[in-house]
């Protein structure tokens, strides 16, 4: 009896040692299962963030090449339908303005109104209408202009324009000379009337209003400048 009882004691041990190491073998497994999630989870999340990374750079080098294009677009609209930007290569306006200044002329001055004496233009060459010139407006559509003694006339006036821009003493193609400006035209001269090619010279004497390409607003280069009120004809 003593033998049957060490016996079955010792089984009962074998068998809490097996459940032991049975249990113990099972967390150690549940363990690696968890393991293995979280790896993969963290895969998953650095996977995850790589493409939420990637997926932004495509969006900002998106955001980017839209705003660029925008911003060509706006340009090109505003130089070819609002302002006028243009570089002076002579110094036949000199001294109003000065050879290799820029400036901004805008195109839609004369959209509700008619061009004035003295407004400083930019148009289209007569003579090479690839060119554009820069003058100041002297006679108006239907008028007679009139140059004798370095003094310009209008019509049948006795009193010559008052032109305290030019920018020394007119002794070159100054006398004896008359225009009659056809209705839709206008005659032009440069403030450095010595060193101007202007009406005076041109083939193509006139420059028709739809050739008037903007009036000159202000100089940004060479000095800010304002070019709208630059002529005091009173």
């Amino acid at each position: 009896m003593l033998y049957s009882y060490k016996s079955v004691y010792a089984n009962f041990q074998l068998q809490q040692c097996y459940s032991k190491e049975k249990g113990t073998g099972t967390h150690m497994e549940q363990n690696n299962i968890s393991e293995q999630e979280n790896d993969l989870q963290t895969n998953e999340k650095k996977d995850s963030k790589k493409t939420d990374e990637k997926e932004s750079t495509a969006k900002n080098i998106l955001e980017y090449v839209i705003s660029i294009g925008i911003a060509i677009v706006a340009a090109l609209l505003i130089n070819n339908f609002i302002l006028l930007n243009a570089k002076v290569p002579s110094g036949s306006m000199e001294n109003t303005i000065m050879t290799g200044d820029r400036l901004f002329g805008f195109r839609l001055s004369y959209l509700m109104e008619d061009p004035k004496r003295g407004d400083i233009v930019i148009f289209k060459y007569p003579d090479n209408e690839s060119i554009n010139y820069i003058k100041r407006i002297i006679g108006l559509p239907g008028e007679t202009v009139t140059i004798k003694d370095s003094k310009v006339y209008i019509n049948d006036s006795t009193t010559p324009l008052k032109e305290d821009y030019l920018k020394e003493e007119w002794v070159i193609a100054n006398d004896g000379m008359q225009f009659q400006v056809p209705e839709g035209c206008y005659f032009m001269m440069g403030d450095n009337r010595n060193n101007s090619k202007d009406s005076r010279y041109w083939n193509n004497t006139y420059v028709a209003r739809d050739k008037i390409l903007a009036k000159a607003i202000f100089r940004y280069w060479g000095g800010f400048k304002l070019l709208t009120n630059t002529a005091d004809y009173e």
